[in-house]
């Protein structure tokens, strides 16, 4: 059964102590679902699916009444209907997604400009300053989860509690369409009866690890000696697991998110062997990496690109830039100098990414020299011919 399907759901009701919880993390329900749900309501109650349908599509979002079967998001569609042959498949709409995740994250800001989106679908809200205008944290909960639904028609949950993380887990739990308050003094022992899959960053490799030692619950890792943890997952991961099994996160709410990355990779419906085609497909990737770049004011020092053969075998490999660069032409002429390398003799690819790392803002600094001037010059005058057309006025050659 999925972990995501509601049957767990635990809600708020009720007066609650939330005069030390000022963190909030909002998570919308369902979300492409949902949206796509809004303009199909007769599909309302029965198993959705949003994602793929030919070749190796995966599910992008299920429906609770198809997670009840076992579906889950990024799992290949030919498993699920396997799983849930009478759900519903609807092709994505993203920029309609896209819409509809502004909106509320504009409802989130007009209570507090503390607000840091995670995803398309979820942000962490500090409402520290915002109880003289708008209440306490559990009424300012309460505000957004109406707003939300009045203004949208969508449904969310929320986790309130003292630290980003125990309100992620709170919001998880409330799922769908709750509110879980954790108060402070309560922080414990809310957490330490769930599993240690609980525990951000906890993936099945390390689950089985803290299992094999007997660790089941949040509760067994805090009473867990650390060296003792540390001799089996490592000193680092072991600190962390520790201070967040007593609900320990110091982290703030970033108005300000610097990525890490920007990449894009796809998966071939069949796979491909002629290098051209592969190569057409990276140009593809990599103009879309470049519009992200510029958009974001970013500018890339490394270019990975990364492989996947038909037998499933994943191969990476990056170049440093002299200076760093948001030329979609840069990025792509990078990559393709392995691509060289990894493609060839028959060998069929199955999936293609490209990443641009080590990022900094376009600001930071004037370059030595600017090798990309005429091409930057000509994507620039490109981003504002799509704006202004569609994405389908320019292509790349």
């Amino acid at each position: 059964m999925s972990k995501q399907d509601g049957s767990s759901r635990q809600v708020t009701i009720g007066p609650v102590d939330d005069s030390a919880t000022p963190i909030l993390h909002v998570d919308m329900d369902a979300f492409f679902v949902s949206v796509e749900l809004l303009r199909r309501p007769e599909l309302r109650g029965r198993p959705v699916l949003v994602g793929g349908t030919a070749g190796r599509g995966v599910v992008a979002a299920a429906s609770y009444e198809a997670r009840r079967y076992g579906v889950n998001s990024a799992m290949p569609m030919s498993v699920a209907l396997q799983r849930c042959p009478n759900a519903v498949v609807l092709r994505g709409d993203y920029r309609r997604y896209s819409e509809y995740s502004e909106r509320v994250m504009e409802i989130f800001r007009e209570l507090t400009p503390l607000v840091e989106p995670l995803s398309i679908d979820e942000a962490f809200l500090d409402v520290s300053g915002a109880r003289r205008l708008h209440g306490s944290p559990a009424e300012i909960a309460w505000t957004i989860r109406r707003r939300v639904h009045d203004e949208t028609g969508l449904t969310c949950s929320v986790g309130v509690a003292a630290s980003k993380y125990v309100a992620k887990v709170a919001s998880s739990r409330a799922k769908p369409d709750g509110m879980l308050v954790v108060p402070a003094s309560e922080t414990t022992a809310f957490l330490h009866p769930l599993p240690v899959s609980a525990l951000w960053g906890v993936g099945r490799v390390t689950e089985e690890s803290l299992r094999k030692l007997g660790l089941r619950t949040v509760g067994d890792v805090a009473d867990m000696p650390e060296d003792a943890l540390a001799r089996a997952v490592g000193p680092a991961l072991a600190a962390r697991l520790t201070r967040l099994a007593d609900g320990v996160d110091p982290r703030d709410v970033e108005t300000r998110r610097v990525e890490k990355s920007i990449g894009h990779e796809t998966t071939f419906h069949h796979d491909l062997v002629a290098h051209d085609e592969i190569a057409r497909e990276l140009l593809r990737l990599a103009t879309d990496v470049g519009v992200r770049l510029r958009r974001a004011g970013m500018l890339a020092r490394t270019v990975t690109l990364k492989l996947r053969y038909g037998d499933f075998t994943t191969v990476t490999r990056s170049r440093t830039l002299a200076e760093p660069t948001d030329v979609a032409r840069r990025i792509y002429e990078e990559a393709l100098v392995p691509l060289g390398e990894l493609v060839g003799d028959g060998r069929r690819v199955r999936l293609i990414g490209v990443r641009a790392e080590h990022l900094r803002h376009a600001g930071d600094g004037a370059p030595l020299w600017d090798p990309d001037e005429e091409w930057r010059d000509a994507e620039r005058t490109i981003d504002e011919v799509v704006r202004r057309f569609g994405r389908g006025a320019v292509r790349p050659a």
